[in-house]
């Protein structure tokens, strides 16, 4: 699948709820229907991939409690939204640790994934249990195996070696949005985004909505992207072609 490639970090559901009054999980809960309306609006925006950044390793940290709850919402999206999903072609996949989740959780996220395999409008990507560095060290280890049983020459761990080991082949973020108004990473794609386009926003996650998104397409329309290079007279820069977006 070719086409523009957005991550989302999405932050604020705490916030959103102690500013209602509300316990956390509440903010958690408000916050799937933003992944609903982001999802329903992305292809019509010119995205083809789109990963969020649902739960991230150092979240195990984090109240037990609260885990279990957004395990419970994980596997409730699953279920709800399946139908939605496979009917309107978004594929599903994830992205990060398998082997801490939550039987029942992994369970509903490869039956998702296995029963909307077949769609092309929209890869839909959950990082979940998810480290950039975790997962960098875990390509490079493979690479490393695959040169220590003599199937791979050491001249042979490349760079795009390292890429396709650790992306599978899915293109590189064009643009990364954070919400809640945090102007950071947070271990979060630190491959795929070397020359992505950051874009912050003061929204909160529960209170986004695809015309948020699509505010943040039109300013990535409005970059130059240069990828190390010297920009075209297109405005693109020599060897990259902008995706084309549809942002209205």
């Amino acid at each position: 699948m070719t086409g523009m490639h957005v991550a989302i970090i999405m932050d604020g559901n705490g916030r959103w709820a102690r500013q209602q009054g509300k316990p956390r999980w509440r903010g958690h809960l408000a916050g799937v229907d933003s992944v609903r309306d982001t999802v329903r609006g992305s292809p019509d925006l010119g995205i083809t991939t789109l990963t969020l950044y649902a739960f991230s390793s150092d979240n195990w940290k984090r109240p037990a409690a609260e885990v279990g709850r957004l395990f419970w919402l994980l596997r409730e999206y699953c279920r709800r939204e399946r139908n939605e999903l496979i009917e309107n072609g978004v594929r599903v996949s994830h992205v990060g640790r398998r082997d801490r989740l939550p039987t029942k959780a992994l369970t509903a996220l490869d039956d998702l994934a296995r029963q909307s395999a077949a769609g092309t409008r929209l890869h839909l990507r959950l990082a979940i249990d998810y480290s950039a560095q975790e997962m960098i060290a875990s390509a490079s280890r493979r690479l490393a195996e695959e040169v220590q049983a003599g199937t791979r020459r050491p001249d042979e761990v490349t760079r795009d070696a390292l890429e396709l080991a650790l992306t599978d082949g899915v293109s590189p973020v064009d643009l990364l949005v954070r919400t809640a108004g945090e102007q950071r990473l947070s271990d979060f794609m630190l491959w795929e985004t070397a020359y992505a386009e950051l874009y912050f926003t003061p929204v909160l996650w529960p209170d986004f909505r695809r015309a948020d998104l699509a505010t943040a397409l039109t300013a990535f329309q409005r970059r130059e992207r240069r990828f190390g290079g010297l920009v075209a007279v297109n405005g693109s820069a020599a060897g990259a072609p902008a995706p084309k977006l549809a942002v209205g």
